[in-house]
């Protein structure tokens, strides 16, 4: 039996990057306004270079968002917006900005980094930066270094962003813990709510919704279907007899013969009390008649016994191709009157018994 693919996880993770691309964008602009105003204002102090400075990475800024809007690559827009803050603060240590207050924007980066990358990738780039800083602080006489820190400041900075770097780690790793928990809980909510529990097949909400989507592909490409819809004959006698724990056995046998018969592709559904549904994609009727037979002649050989007690079981089942019917509901209709016809008939046996035709019998069997 195929499982709905889980998609919970991919959903999930797909609107979390399309939430940061949104915040990334609108961080992106404040900060091009930021650099524009900041360099304004160190233009008008006359400090011409480092009003050039801000003005390029604002130039830089803009650019990634061009690029991003053109692309729509959420991965590259990261990357470059932590490349270009990176290269920013590191700018802002060597020269120190105004008044060597440049280290202090260097606060703004853990928060961001954690968000943006993994813990261990932001960790990791953060300790490098950290690093160019200590260099920067420690050797204020190497090339392009052209501002010097007191020891008291170095101390100060080094101890609160230590603290703050500790403290984002902590809070996104806890985000992520709470959001994976989440996740696991919604998996379990969402396979609860389309699997039977005594079975582990799907239910009938799910059969229902595969139904559904068959049918929109039937109409869209072509591909015909059938469906097996089944009854366990006599399923009453089973509980009176031997009692609902045998009867609960019985049903969870028969789901485990019955998925040993059907294709990968084909689905099983428990549609009901003793009534079970198969969908079988890129079938025809013939097809679904042969594959039908073999899972009656299956079971009607197979051995069900509980608590030492053998218990005859055999099933009735109708079968019916899209092509035969209109709609899903057409479908539905039209196996319960062939399974009820396979029961009027004696039970133990499949319905409708039809003739070959050539359409039905061609190479491929499948769309026919």
């Amino acid at each position: 039996m195929t499982r709905l693919p889980d998609t919970s996880q991919q959903v999930a993770d797909e609107g979390e990057e399309e939430r940061v691309s949104r915040l990334l964008t609108g961080l992106s602009a404040m900060a091009i306004l930021f650099l524009l105003g900041i360099g304004a204002k160190a233009w008008f102090a006359t400090h011409t270079h480092h009003a050039f400075s801000l003005w390029f990475f604002a130039g830089l800024v803009a650019m990634n968002m061009l690029s991003f809007a053109r692309s729509r690559n959420r991965r590259h827009q990261k990357a470059g917006m932590i490349s270009i803050v990176g290269l920013l603060f590191g700018y802002l240590i060597i020269t120190g900005g105004e008044s060597n207050t440049g280290p202090l924007w260097f606060y703004v980066f853990p928060p961001l980094l954690f968000y943006l990358t993994d813990l261990k990738t932001g960790t990791a780039v953060l300790l490098f930066c950290c690093l160019l800083a200590v260099v920067v602080f420690q050797f204020p006489e190497l090339p392009l270094v052209t501002a010097e820190y007191s020891t008291d400041f170095k101390i100060r900075f080094f101890a609160t962003l230590t603290f703050e770097s500790i403290f984002c780690f902590v809070l996104e790793a806890s985000r992520l813990k709470a959001r994976n928990e989440l996740m696991d809980m919604a998996r379990t909510h969402q396979h609860a709510a389309r699997t039977d529990e005594l079975t582990g097949l799907s239910n009938r909400r799910d059969m229902q919704h595969r139904l559904n989507e068959e049918y929109s592909r039937y109409r869209r490409s072509g591909h015909h279907f059938s469906i097996v819809l089944i009854d366990l004959d006599l399923f009453k006698r089973i509980n009176d007899d031997y009692g609902h724990d045998a009867g609960d056995h019985v049903l969870r046998a028969f789901s485990e013969l019955m998925q040993t018969v059907i294709r990968q592709t084909d689905v099983a559904a428990r549609w009901g009390g003793e009534e079970f549904l198969i969908l079988l994609p890129d079938t025809s009727l013939l097809q679904a008649l042969t594959l039908a037979e073999r899972l009656r002649s299956e079971v009607a050989s197979a051995e069900f016994s509980f608590a030492g007690q053998r218990m005859p079981v055999t099933i009735s089942a109708g079968i019916c191709s899209i092509a035969k019917t209109g709609s899903v509901d057409e479908l539905l209709k039209q196996a319960d009157v062939h399974l009820y016809s396979a029961k009027e008939d004696g039970r133990n046996r499949v319905a409708p018994r039809v003739r070959t035709s050539p359409r039905e019998t061609s190479p491929s069997g499948a769309g026919s």
